[in-house]
Protein backbone atom coordinates (compact mmCIF):
# COMPACT_ATOMS: atom_id res chain seq x y z
CA UNK A 1 0.00 0.00 0.00
CA UNK A 2 2.99 2.31 0.43
CA UNK A 3 2.89 3.35 -3.23
CA UNK A 4 -0.69 4.65 -3.11
CA UNK A 5 -0.62 8.13 -4.65
CA UNK A 6 -2.78 11.02 -3.49
CA UNK A 7 -1.50 13.41 -6.16
CA UNK A 8 -4.91 13.79 -7.80
CA UNK A 9 -6.48 15.15 -4.59
CA UNK A 10 -5.93 18.75 -5.66
CA UNK A 11 -7.64 21.57 -3.76
CA UNK A 12 -9.73 24.51 -4.91
CA UNK A 13 -11.18 27.01 -2.43
CA UNK A 14 -14.05 29.44 -3.04
CA UNK A 15 -14.97 32.05 -0.43
CA UNK A 16 -17.80 34.61 -0.27
CA UNK A 17 -17.00 37.89 1.48
CA UNK A 18 -19.19 40.72 2.68
CA UNK A 19 -18.66 44.30 1.57
CA UNK A 20 -19.08 46.79 4.43
CA UNK A 21 -19.62 50.50 4.84
CA UNK A 22 -16.88 51.64 7.29
CA UNK A 23 -19.16 54.36 8.71
CA UNK A 24 -22.37 52.42 9.38
CA UNK A 25 -20.86 48.89 9.36
CA UNK A 26 -23.87 47.89 7.23
CA UNK A 27 -23.58 45.75 4.13
CA UNK A 28 -22.96 48.00 1.15
CA UNK A 29 -23.32 47.51 -2.59
CA UNK A 30 -19.95 47.96 -4.26
CA UNK A 31 -21.72 48.32 -7.64
CA UNK A 32 -19.34 45.58 -8.89
CA UNK A 33 -16.41 48.00 -8.69
CA UNK A 34 -14.43 45.53 -6.57
CA UNK A 35 -15.00 42.86 -9.22
CA UNK A 36 -14.10 45.20 -12.09
CA UNK A 37 -10.88 46.35 -10.39
CA UNK A 38 -10.13 42.86 -9.10
CA UNK A 39 -10.34 41.31 -12.56
CA UNK A 40 -7.54 43.62 -13.71
CA UNK A 41 -5.26 42.00 -11.11
CA UNK A 42 -6.56 38.46 -10.45
CA UNK A 43 -8.66 37.94 -13.60
CA UNK A 44 -11.52 35.46 -13.23
CA UNK A 45 -10.57 34.57 -9.63
CA UNK A 46 -13.05 37.22 -8.46
CA UNK A 47 -16.70 37.40 -9.48
CA UNK A 48 -20.00 38.98 -8.60
CA UNK A 49 -22.59 37.15 -6.53
CA UNK A 50 -26.38 37.44 -6.48
CA UNK A 51 -26.39 40.23 -3.89
CA UNK A 52 -24.33 43.31 -4.67
CA UNK A 53 -22.81 43.38 -1.18
CA UNK A 54 -21.12 40.02 -1.79
CA UNK A 55 -17.82 39.29 -3.53
CA UNK A 56 -16.85 35.73 -4.43
CA UNK A 57 -13.28 34.59 -4.97
CA UNK A 58 -11.84 31.28 -6.09
CA UNK A 59 -8.29 29.94 -6.03
CA UNK A 60 -6.50 28.19 -8.85
CA UNK A 61 -6.37 24.39 -8.78
CA UNK A 62 -3.83 23.93 -5.98
CA UNK A 63 -1.55 20.89 -5.88
CA UNK A 64 -1.34 20.92 -2.08
CA UNK A 65 -2.49 22.83 0.98
CA UNK A 66 0.50 25.21 0.95
CA UNK A 67 -0.45 26.42 -2.52
CA UNK A 68 -4.03 26.85 -1.29
CA UNK A 69 -2.82 28.89 1.68
CA UNK A 70 -0.81 31.24 -0.52
CA UNK A 71 -3.70 31.65 -2.94
CA UNK A 72 -6.33 32.32 -0.24
CA UNK A 73 -4.03 34.78 1.56
CA UNK A 74 -3.29 36.61 -1.72
CA UNK A 75 -6.98 36.75 -2.67
CA UNK A 76 -8.00 38.12 0.73
CA UNK A 77 -5.18 40.68 0.63
CA UNK A 78 -6.01 41.79 -2.91
CA UNK A 79 -9.76 42.16 -2.30
CA UNK A 80 -9.14 43.97 0.97
CA UNK A 81 -6.74 46.40 -0.72
CA UNK A 82 -9.12 47.12 -3.63
CA UNK A 83 -12.05 47.62 -1.24
CA UNK A 84 -9.95 49.95 0.92
CA UNK A 85 -9.05 52.05 -2.14
CA UNK A 86 -12.80 52.37 -2.84
CA UNK A 87 -13.48 53.41 0.76
CA UNK A 88 -14.99 50.06 1.72
CA UNK A 89 -14.27 47.26 4.18
CA UNK A 90 -14.34 43.48 3.71
CA UNK A 91 -15.21 40.78 6.23
CA UNK A 92 -15.83 37.03 6.40
CA UNK A 93 -18.84 35.80 8.35
CA UNK A 94 -21.66 33.42 7.42
CA UNK A 95 -24.21 36.19 7.98
CA UNK A 96 -23.96 39.91 8.64
CA UNK A 97 -24.76 40.61 12.31
CA UNK A 98 -27.47 43.22 11.68
CA UNK A 99 -27.99 44.25 8.03
CA UNK A 100 -31.45 43.48 6.63
CA UNK A 101 -31.73 41.68 3.33
CA UNK A 102 -34.73 43.77 2.22
CA UNK A 103 -32.50 46.79 1.59
CA UNK A 104 -29.84 44.89 -0.39
CA UNK A 105 -29.59 45.19 -4.16
CA UNK A 106 -29.56 42.18 -6.49
CA UNK A 107 -26.89 41.94 -9.20
CA UNK A 108 -28.39 42.45 -12.64
CA UNK A 109 -27.42 39.23 -14.40
CA UNK A 110 -29.49 36.72 -16.39
CA UNK A 111 -28.76 33.81 -14.01
CA UNK A 112 -29.57 35.80 -10.86
CA UNK A 113 -32.69 37.32 -12.40
CA UNK A 114 -33.90 33.80 -13.24
CA UNK A 115 -33.22 32.56 -9.70
CA UNK A 116 -35.01 35.53 -8.11
CA UNK A 117 -37.91 35.16 -10.53
CA UNK A 118 -38.28 31.49 -9.63
CA UNK A 119 -37.49 31.51 -5.90
CA UNK A 120 -38.80 35.00 -5.05
CA UNK A 121 -38.33 35.99 -1.37
CA UNK A 122 -36.33 32.84 -0.65
CA UNK A 123 -33.71 34.11 -3.11
CA UNK A 124 -33.84 37.77 -2.05
CA UNK A 125 -33.39 36.84 1.61
CA UNK A 126 -30.52 34.45 0.89
CA UNK A 127 -27.93 36.96 2.08
CA UNK A 128 -25.35 34.47 3.32
CA UNK A 129 -21.65 33.76 2.89
CA UNK A 130 -20.20 30.29 2.45
CA UNK A 131 -17.00 28.36 1.84
CA UNK A 132 -16.78 25.78 -0.95
CA UNK A 133 -13.85 23.36 -1.06
CA UNK A 134 -13.20 21.32 -4.20
CA UNK A 135 -11.13 18.15 -3.89
CA UNK A 136 -9.86 16.71 -7.17
CA UNK A 137 -10.81 13.16 -8.17
CA UNK A 138 -9.23 10.67 -10.55
CA UNK A 139 -12.64 10.08 -12.17
CA UNK A 140 -16.34 10.61 -11.55
CA UNK A 141 -16.94 6.99 -10.49
CA UNK A 142 -14.52 7.45 -7.61
CA UNK A 143 -16.01 10.89 -6.94
CA UNK A 144 -19.51 9.54 -6.29
CA UNK A 145 -18.15 6.76 -4.08
CA UNK A 146 -16.12 9.18 -1.96
CA UNK A 147 -19.01 11.68 -1.83
CA UNK A 148 -21.33 8.95 -0.52
CA UNK A 149 -18.93 8.09 2.30
CA UNK A 150 -17.81 11.65 3.08
CA UNK A 151 -21.41 12.69 3.84
CA UNK A 152 -21.01 11.18 7.31
CA UNK A 153 -18.31 13.70 8.26
CA UNK A 154 -20.06 16.82 6.98
CA UNK A 155 -21.56 17.81 10.37
CA UNK A 156 -18.20 17.36 12.14
CA UNK A 157 -16.38 19.76 9.80
CA UNK A 158 -19.37 22.09 9.63
CA UNK A 159 -19.28 22.43 13.44
CA UNK A 160 -15.69 23.73 13.14
CA UNK A 161 -16.74 26.33 10.55
CA UNK A 162 -19.75 27.78 12.40
CA UNK A 163 -19.54 31.55 11.98
CA UNK A 164 -23.07 33.03 11.81
CA UNK A 165 -24.66 33.47 15.25
CA UNK A 166 -26.52 36.71 14.39
CA UNK A 167 -29.27 37.47 11.86
CA UNK A 168 -30.90 40.85 11.33
CA UNK A 169 -29.67 42.21 14.70
CA UNK A 170 -30.90 39.19 16.61
CA UNK A 171 -28.87 36.70 18.57
CA UNK A 172 -30.29 33.57 16.95
CA UNK A 173 -29.21 31.00 19.55
CA UNK A 174 -27.52 29.11 16.69
CA UNK A 175 -23.78 28.93 16.06
CA UNK A 176 -24.58 28.80 12.33
CA UNK A 177 -27.84 30.43 11.31
CA UNK A 178 -26.63 30.60 7.71
CA UNK A 179 -27.88 27.13 6.86
CA UNK A 180 -31.29 27.93 8.38
CA UNK A 181 -31.54 30.76 5.84
CA UNK A 182 -30.34 28.54 2.99
CA UNK A 183 -32.80 25.75 3.89
CA UNK A 184 -35.52 27.79 2.16
CA UNK A 185 -33.96 26.89 -1.20
CA UNK A 186 -34.89 23.64 -2.95
CA UNK A 187 -32.23 20.95 -3.44
CA UNK A 188 -30.17 21.91 -0.40
CA UNK A 189 -28.87 19.98 2.60
CA UNK A 190 -27.09 16.66 2.85
CA UNK A 191 -27.71 14.59 -0.30
CA UNK A 192 -28.96 11.06 -0.58
CA UNK A 193 -26.70 8.11 -1.28
CA UNK A 194 -26.27 7.33 -5.00
CA UNK A 195 -25.32 3.78 -5.93
CA UNK A 196 -23.36 4.87 -9.02
CA UNK A 197 -22.39 7.89 -11.08
CA UNK A 198 -24.96 6.72 -13.64
CA UNK A 199 -27.70 6.85 -10.97
CA UNK A 200 -26.65 10.41 -10.08
CA UNK A 201 -26.57 11.49 -13.73
CA UNK A 202 -29.98 10.00 -14.46
CA UNK A 203 -31.35 11.95 -11.45
CA UNK A 204 -29.85 15.18 -12.84
CA UNK A 205 -31.15 14.45 -16.34
CA UNK A 206 -34.66 13.80 -15.03
CA UNK A 207 -34.66 17.20 -13.29
CA UNK A 208 -33.47 18.91 -16.46
CA UNK A 209 -35.99 17.05 -18.64
CA UNK A 210 -38.88 18.04 -16.35
CA UNK A 211 -37.79 21.72 -16.14
CA UNK A 212 -36.94 21.59 -12.44
CA UNK A 213 -33.46 22.91 -13.27
CA UNK A 214 -31.69 24.03 -16.43
CA UNK A 215 -28.35 22.54 -15.33
CA UNK A 216 -26.83 20.68 -12.40
CA UNK A 217 -25.43 23.89 -10.85
CA UNK A 218 -28.90 24.45 -9.43
CA UNK A 219 -28.37 21.46 -7.16
CA UNK A 220 -27.15 23.26 -4.04
CA UNK A 221 -26.42 20.33 -1.75
CA UNK A 222 -23.91 20.42 1.11
CA UNK A 223 -21.66 18.23 -1.01
CA UNK A 224 -21.89 17.31 -4.66
CA UNK A 225 -19.96 15.71 -7.45
CA UNK A 226 -19.32 18.87 -9.42
CA UNK A 227 -21.40 19.15 -12.62
CA UNK A 228 -18.44 20.08 -14.83
CA UNK A 229 -15.19 19.35 -12.99
CA UNK A 230 -13.78 16.09 -11.68
CA UNK A 231 -14.12 17.22 -8.09
CA UNK A 232 -16.15 16.56 -5.00
CA UNK A 233 -17.33 19.97 -3.84
CA UNK A 234 -17.94 20.47 -0.11
CA UNK A 235 -20.46 23.29 0.36
CA UNK A 236 -21.74 22.93 3.92
CA UNK A 237 -19.43 25.37 5.72
CA UNK A 238 -19.89 28.98 6.74
CA UNK A 239 -17.12 31.15 5.33
CA UNK A 240 -14.48 31.13 8.10
CA UNK A 241 -13.35 34.37 9.68
CA UNK A 242 -9.61 33.84 9.21
CA UNK A 243 -7.27 32.43 6.57
CA UNK A 244 -6.01 29.67 8.88
CA UNK A 245 -9.54 28.46 9.64
CA UNK A 246 -10.27 28.19 5.92
CA UNK A 247 -7.03 26.27 5.38
CA UNK A 248 -7.67 23.92 8.32
CA UNK A 249 -11.10 23.04 6.92
CA UNK A 250 -9.86 22.62 3.34
CA UNK A 251 -7.06 20.33 4.56
CA UNK A 252 -9.53 18.27 6.57
CA UNK A 253 -11.85 17.74 3.60
CA UNK A 254 -8.87 16.73 1.45
CA UNK A 255 -7.67 14.30 4.12
CA UNK A 256 -11.13 12.74 4.49
CA UNK A 257 -11.20 12.06 0.73
CA UNK A 258 -7.69 10.58 0.77
CA UNK A 259 -8.48 8.34 3.74
CA UNK A 260 -11.72 7.05 2.21
CA UNK A 261 -9.82 6.43 -1.03
CA UNK A 262 -7.20 4.46 0.89
CA UNK A 263 -9.91 2.32 2.50
CA UNK A 264 -11.51 1.76 -0.89
CA UNK A 265 -8.20 0.64 -2.38
CA UNK A 266 -7.94 -1.92 0.46
CA UNK A 267 -11.46 -3.17 -0.38
CA UNK A 268 -12.83 -1.60 2.79
CA UNK A 269 -15.86 0.63 2.88
CA UNK A 270 -16.99 3.21 5.37
CA UNK A 271 -20.48 2.67 6.77
CA UNK A 272 -23.30 4.41 4.88
CA UNK A 273 -25.99 6.15 6.90
CA UNK A 274 -29.33 7.54 5.84
CA UNK A 275 -29.66 11.20 5.09
CA UNK A 276 -32.31 11.44 7.83
CA UNK A 277 -29.78 10.35 10.45
CA UNK A 278 -26.97 12.57 9.14
CA UNK A 279 -29.38 15.52 9.26
CA UNK A 280 -29.76 15.04 13.02
CA UNK A 281 -26.04 15.73 13.37
CA UNK A 282 -26.15 18.65 10.95
CA UNK A 283 -28.87 20.28 13.04
CA UNK A 284 -26.86 19.82 16.23
CA UNK A 285 -23.76 21.29 14.58
CA UNK A 286 -25.69 24.36 13.42
CA UNK A 287 -27.24 24.88 16.86
CA UNK A 288 -24.28 24.18 19.16
CA UNK A 289 -21.14 24.29 16.98
CA UNK A 290 -18.29 22.46 18.72
CA UNK A 291 -19.88 22.83 22.17
CA UNK A 292 -22.64 20.26 21.85
CA UNK A 293 -22.89 16.56 21.18
CA UNK A 294 -23.23 14.63 17.95
CA UNK A 295 -24.60 11.15 17.57
CA UNK A 296 -22.12 8.34 17.01
CA UNK A 297 -24.35 6.11 14.90
CA UNK A 298 -22.01 3.14 15.27
CA UNK A 299 -22.36 3.26 19.07
CA UNK A 300 -25.92 4.63 18.89
CA UNK A 301 -25.11 7.21 21.53
CA UNK A 302 -24.44 10.93 21.95
CA UNK A 303 -20.79 11.91 22.11
CA UNK A 304 -19.17 15.27 22.84
CA UNK A 305 -18.57 16.97 19.48
CA UNK A 306 -14.96 17.85 20.32
CA UNK A 307 -14.26 14.18 21.12
CA UNK A 308 -15.68 13.15 17.73
CA UNK A 309 -13.54 15.78 15.98
CA UNK A 310 -10.44 14.40 17.72
CA UNK A 311 -11.53 10.92 16.56
CA UNK A 312 -11.84 12.28 13.02
CA UNK A 313 -8.29 13.66 13.25
CA UNK A 314 -7.11 10.20 14.35
CA UNK A 315 -9.05 8.61 11.48
CA UNK A 316 -7.26 10.68 8.82
CA UNK A 317 -3.88 10.73 10.56
CA UNK A 318 -2.25 8.08 8.36
CA UNK A 319 -2.72 10.09 5.15
CA UNK A 320 -1.85 13.65 6.18
CA UNK A 321 1.93 13.31 5.94
CA UNK A 322 1.70 12.00 2.40
CA UNK A 323 -0.61 14.90 1.56
CA UNK A 324 1.91 17.25 3.17
CA UNK A 325 -0.83 18.83 5.25
CA UNK A 326 -0.05 17.98 8.89
CA UNK A 327 0.69 21.61 9.79
CA UNK A 328 -2.66 22.66 8.27
CA UNK A 329 -4.59 19.84 9.96
CA UNK A 330 -2.99 20.88 13.26
CA UNK A 331 -4.78 24.23 12.91
CA UNK A 332 -7.98 22.35 13.78
CA UNK A 333 -6.63 22.15 17.35
CA UNK A 334 -6.49 25.97 17.42
CA UNK A 335 -10.19 26.17 16.50
CA UNK A 336 -10.98 23.71 19.30
CA UNK A 337 -8.92 25.83 21.74
CA UNK A 338 -10.01 29.35 20.69
CA UNK A 339 -13.57 28.61 19.61
CA UNK A 340 -15.12 28.89 16.16
CA UNK A 341 -15.87 32.20 14.46
CA UNK A 342 -19.34 32.08 16.03
CA UNK A 343 -17.91 31.65 19.53
CA UNK A 344 -15.59 34.61 19.00
CA UNK A 345 -18.35 36.79 17.51
CA UNK A 346 -20.49 36.08 20.57
CA UNK A 347 -17.56 36.91 22.88
CA UNK A 348 -16.99 40.21 21.03
CA UNK A 349 -20.69 41.00 21.44
CA UNK A 350 -20.78 40.18 25.16
CA UNK A 351 -18.12 42.79 25.98
CA UNK A 352 -20.37 45.83 25.26
CA UNK A 353 -23.55 44.24 23.87
CA UNK A 354 -22.62 45.95 20.61
CA UNK A 355 -23.16 44.51 17.14
CA UNK A 356 -20.98 47.32 15.75
CA UNK A 357 -18.13 45.82 17.82
CA UNK A 358 -18.86 42.43 16.25
CA UNK A 359 -18.58 43.85 12.71
CA UNK A 360 -15.34 45.63 13.67
CA UNK A 361 -13.97 42.37 15.03
CA UNK A 362 -14.95 40.44 11.85
CA UNK A 363 -13.26 43.11 9.72
CA UNK A 364 -10.12 43.11 11.90
CA UNK A 365 -9.79 39.33 11.60
CA UNK A 366 -10.08 39.18 7.81
CA UNK A 367 -6.35 39.22 7.04
CA UNK A 368 -5.21 37.48 10.23
CA UNK A 369 -3.24 34.38 9.15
Amino acid sequence: MANLSYKHFTIGVEEEYMVLDPQTRELKSHEQKIVTEGQKVIKDKVKAEMHQAVVEVGTDICQDIDEAYKDVATLRGTISQIAGDLGLWIGASGTHPFSHWESQLITDHVRYNQIVNELQEAARSNLIFGLHVHVGMEDRKMAIHLANSARYFLPHVYALSTNSPFWEARKTGYKSFRTKVFDKFPRTGIPDYFESIEAYESYVNLLIKTNCIDNAKKIWWDLRVHPFFNTVEFRICDVPMTINETIAIAALFQAICAKLYKLRSQNMNFMMYQRALLNENKWRASRYGIDGTLIDFGKESEVNTRVLIYELLDFVDDVVDQLGSRHAINLVHKILENGTGADRQLAAYEQNNSLIDVVDYIHDQFLVP
